[in-house]
């Protein structure tokens, strides 16, 4: 009962949206993925598993492009956006900047790319595009003027019913109408002037708009919720200790520090319905690499963390790097399983994290259950802790002598499940670097200052297929790089290797078939629209996707034209 009453409060409240014409329907989201793309990573789950299947292990040499387009970033000279096939597009223009900083130019798709009713939304920074997913072609485009900022990729617009919202560089989240683009309002997230920046995928909860920030500064870190009506803010968690007696306070030098302790959640995370908690991860403490912030853990950076929907209050932690001085962001976006694990099902969140260790807990109550090493070179730390947390080396620190030290083992580029092979899949990246620290101050430097790095020693990059039982990789396949992967029930699992974007049979990495588009710029996806399965990619500044060819048969057979009477 307690589990139909929570669904059902967070289906009401979007509601009357979809009443007013259609849009996003919220139970869209609840269900596993399969024929649409609703959020970040396709659906709460954060498994990146879609269960269509008409593209399977014996066809997919059959895939072919159906289109491909080009989107140009900023309003142009004349007020318009040119790509795709659609022309010359009019675009919407918001913001608050003076256009000086008009990012013009081919633009950088990436981060997550919404499939709702046959319609794309795909962004790059400051820009959001609506494009027809039959065929590629721009419907409508928004350009934001920003006032500056830093500007990594955009992560993704967030959905709820015919409204789309959307994280600019100088902190505004933005609402824009999902059928015509007008903009509906805007709202600061985030301070400006104290160097945050905005480019998460907005994650729609039932009525909660929930946003992270980014940078790293020596600020706080904090997630909040707004009314996705309105805008106004629900409630606001810091990921740092804010107040003496605060859980985590003693595990910093001295309160100030925590406060000023970084942590910053810039992805998405992932949400369990029966338990109501939304699972996301943060980033680094700062200063990151140098000393000022006393011995302890220095929570909760590089932490998951999970939270009421409602309340934002925090229901567990765990920290995958305590003490962090090497940038190890938590941040990578939660897988939620729900498997057996020691001969009973569990209810399970796992996550490759950017320090080179698999992680799986138990999602209800963050209890530890499995932590293994998967970077080939990963030298950072020296066995695990009693709660299965990886202990740091602090010779492996920056030193001005130089200390040889692994860099990230994995980063943004998302993982996946598949629960056909009871495999995740994660990238893995294999370097190791010299680190020498330049700023002896023992107060550190802010942010990521305060160190070099140099003699950068590459030991390839591989797709692992990881048992999640066991840690156990059970194989890997070397690329020369990803952008994400993506698992269907097909069978397959989809990636970039640094030129083409390749289908593997799931089960045992051998490639299948490829593309050459160009090095990935997202993790591919998949839809279904007239009864055609869709597998989506960018390739450097465009967008691809294939199809079928020639079609399955019954799609074919109802192309077929009518016959002529008397024949």
């Amino acid at each position: 009962m307690k589990r139909l009453l929570t669904i059902a409060l967070l289906l009401a409240a979007p509601a009357l949206v979809i009443a007013q014409g259609g849009g996003l329907d919220p139970k869209t989201i609840l269900k596993p993925l399969s024929t649409d793309w609703p959020i970040y990573a396709g659906d709460y789950t954060g498994k990146r598993y879609s269960g269509l299947k008409l593209i399977d292990r014996s066809n997919v040499h059959d895939l072919s492009l159906a289109w491909v387009a080009r989107f140009t970033a900023g309003s142009g000279p004349e007020g318009f956006g040119v790509g795709g096939r659609g022309g010359n597009v009019p675009t919407i223009v918001g913001g608050l900047g003076n256009g000086d900083l008009n990012a013009g130019g081919p633009a950088r798709i990436g981060g997550g790319i919404l499939m709702v009713n046959g319609v794309l939304y795909m962004t790059s920074p400051d820009n959001v595009w609506a494009v027809d997913a039959r065929d590629g072609s721009i419907i409508w485009h928004y350009y934001w003027k920003t006032r500056g900022g830093t500007h990594t990729g955009n992560r993704g617009v967030g959905m709820y019913g015919n409204w789309l919202f959307l994280e600019t560089h100088d902190n505004l989240l933005v609402s824009l109408d999902a059928k015509t683009g007008q903009e509906r309002w805007h709202h600061e997230l985030a301070s400006f002037e104290d160097n945050y920046f905005s480019s998460m995928s907005p994650m729609i909860i039932g009525n909660h708009v929930i946003l992270g920030t980014g940078n790293d500064i020596d600020s706080p870190g904090f997630i909040q919720s707004v009314d996705p009506e309105t805008g106004e803010r629900q409630w606001l968690t810091y990921t740092v200790p804010q107040n003496a007696g605060d859980v985590g306070a003693d595990s910093w030098a001295s309160l100030d520090a925590a406060r000023h302790g970084g942590a910053q959640p810039w992805m998405p995370g992932a949400y369990d319905p029966e338990t109501h908690l939304y699972i996301f991860g943060t980033g680094n403490p700062t200063p990151a690499y140098t000393t000022g912030r006393g011995d302890g853990d220095n929570l909760f950076a590089c932490t998951m963390i999970a939270v009421d929907v409602d309340s934002g209050k925090m229901k567990w932690y765990y920290q995958t790097s305590p003490h962090d001085t090497h940038d190890w962001d938590t941040v990578q976006t939660p897988v939620l399983v729900d498997a057996m694990f020691n001969g009973k099902m569990r209810k399970m969140v796992m996550q490759a994290a950017r320090n080179g260790y698999f992680f799986v807990l138990d999602r209800t109550t963050g209890e530890h259950l499995v932590t293994v090493k998967f970077g080939t070179v990963n030298n950072w730390a020296v066995g695990l802790d009693a709660q299965g947390r990886p202990r740091r080396n602090p010779e492996k620190d920056a030193t001005i002598a130089g200390s040889l030290v692994n860099t990230d083992v994995t980063n943004v580029p998302p993982s996946s499940f598949s629960p056909d092979t009871g495999l995740f899949y994660a990238p893995e990246d294999n370097s190791l670097r010299i680190e020498y620290l330049i700023d002896t101050d023992s107060r550190g430097s802010m942010g990521l200052g305060g160190t070099a790095g140099g003699a950068t020693f590459n030991y390839g990059t591989n797709i692992d297929a990881i048992d999640y039982k066991t840690g156990k990789i059970v194989w890997r396949h070397a690329v020369a790089g990803t952008s994400g992967l993506l698992t269907t029930a097909g069978k397959l699992l989809f990636s970039g290797d640094g030129t083409n974007l390749v289908a593997y049979d799931a089960f045992t990495g051998t490639p299948l078939w490829h593309s050459r588009i160009g090095q990935t710029g997202n993790a591919p996806e998949t839809y279904m629209l007239d009864g055609l399965q869709y597998i989506l990619a960018t390739g450097d500044d465009a967008v691809y996707a294939f199809v079928l060819n020639p079609p399955p048969a019954p799609v074919a057979a109802a192309k077929k034209p009518a016959a002529k009477a008397g024949n």
